[in-house]
This record gives C-alpha cells, sequence and structure tokens, in this order.
C-alpha cells in the first residue's frame, strides 16, 4: 500500500506555545488518519515568518520555501483555521495567497503541481462563519488543482454569538466527530485513489 503524507497548516493567531482550538480539531482529524496508517504533520504557520505576496519566494527571510516544499511533498493538505468576524483568519488569506504564487508551476507530466493533491478544511471558532470559511478555502484549494473529496469540511463554532470553545464543549459534539471522522477518511481514500490512479495527463497538461 503506498504511504500517505499529510500536512496540516494551522492558521490560528497563537504562536505555538498558546493553546489553540484549531490545533485540537486538526489533531482529532489526524487520529483518525493514524488509524489508516497516515502520519498527519502540523504546523503552525504563527511560528513563521512569512510574507505577504503572490512570488514563490518574497525574499528578506521569507519562509514560506521552506513551508512550500512541505507542501509539494505531501499528498493530501488541510488547512485550520479560526473564525474572526465570520471570517477565515488573515493567516489563512496569505496561505492561499502564497498557494497561488506557485500555481504556475507544473509536475513531470505538465499538470499544475497541485494535481493529484487532495484538501480538507477544519474551523473552530464560538461565532457563525464555518460554512463561509470553508467554501472560501475549499474552492480557492480547487482552482488551484487540488482534489476536494466530498465532506472534507470540519468544524466546531457553537450556537450563534459568544461561547465555549471547541476544547470546552466541542469534543463532546457528536456533529463534530462525525465530520471529523468523515473528513479524515475520505481525504485517505482519495489521496490513495490518486496516488495509485493519478489523473491522466490528457487533456490538461
Amino acid at each position: 500500500m503506498a504511504t500517505i503524507k499529510c500536512l496540516m497548516l494551522n492558521t490560528s493567531l497563537k504562536p505555538s506555545d498558546e493553546e489553540s482550538n484549531t490545533s485540537a480539531l486538526l489533531q482529532e482529524a489526524a487520529r483518525w488518519m493514524e488509524t489508516e496508517g497516515v502520519q498527519a504533520v502540523e504546523l503552525r504557520i504563527a511560528d513563521y515568518d512569512v510574507h505577504p505576496g503572490i512570488e514563490p519566494d518574497m525574499g528578506n527571510g521569507d519562509e514560506w520555501p521552506e513551508l512550500m516544499a512541505r507542501v509539494k511533498a505531501a499528498d493530501i493538505l488541510v488547512i485550520g483555521t479560526p473564525i474572526w468576524m465570520g471570517e477565515k483568519s488573515s493567516i489563512t488569506t496569505r496561505i492561499m495567497e502564497r498557494l497561488n504564487a506557485s500555481s504556475g508551476e507544473e509536475n513531470e507530466k505538465g499538470q499544475p503541481i497541485y494535481y493529484n493533491k487532495v484538501a480538507g478544511v477544519v474551523v473552530t471558532g464560538n461565532e457563525d462563519g464555518a460554512k463561509h470559511a470553508a467554501q472560501s478555502i475549499l474552492y480557492g484549494m480547487h482552482h488551484l488543482g487540488f482534489t476536494v473529496p466530498p465532506n472534507v469540511e470540519a468544524y466546531w463554532v457553537g450556537e450563534a454569538g459568544p461561547g465555549p470553545s471547541y476544547m470546552e464543549a466541542g469534543r463532546d459534539s457528536e456533529f463534530t466527530k462525525k465530520n471529523t471522522k468523515m473528513m479524515a477518511f475520505n481525504l485517505v481514500h482519495f489521496a490513495r485513489m490518486l496516488k495509485e490512479h493519478p489523473i491522466p495527463a490528457k487533456g490538461n497538461s
């Protein structure tokens, strides 16, 4: 069976020395993937100096090229974002811009560099906007060439308005647990399918 690699980009505004609800939900998805023999690595983007811009390397200490090398090596990419005023985080927006910066690169078949990679998204917060954020991220990744399997968004936002966070109340949510498991397994299923039967170059190279 082919080895599958999953990279999880946590776009919380908090550095890794602070607790992150987004990280907690990402790790729940990672645990399901591990039952299928897939190791998921989480990176906290706030720990890196990712410059704004739409070039693959913005220079002057930009650490995105290091992260992009990890993206290229992964079969599954999951972006985790908190909700701020109903929107994905500003760091998520920057990551989407930097992914777009490499959209003109090609794989060995002459296809877009993100072909045969699958994408998913995790959203946490205590206000509305999870589906809006997921829609924005997943469409963007689909547009860049990632494959988006069915039901690959998992979220916890509680009731609309200020309320308990994922770590406070969401771990016991049957809805969130079901969707997190479904997301993890569908990402792995599709990653394996594309590993064994990649998208043909005919018509898209």
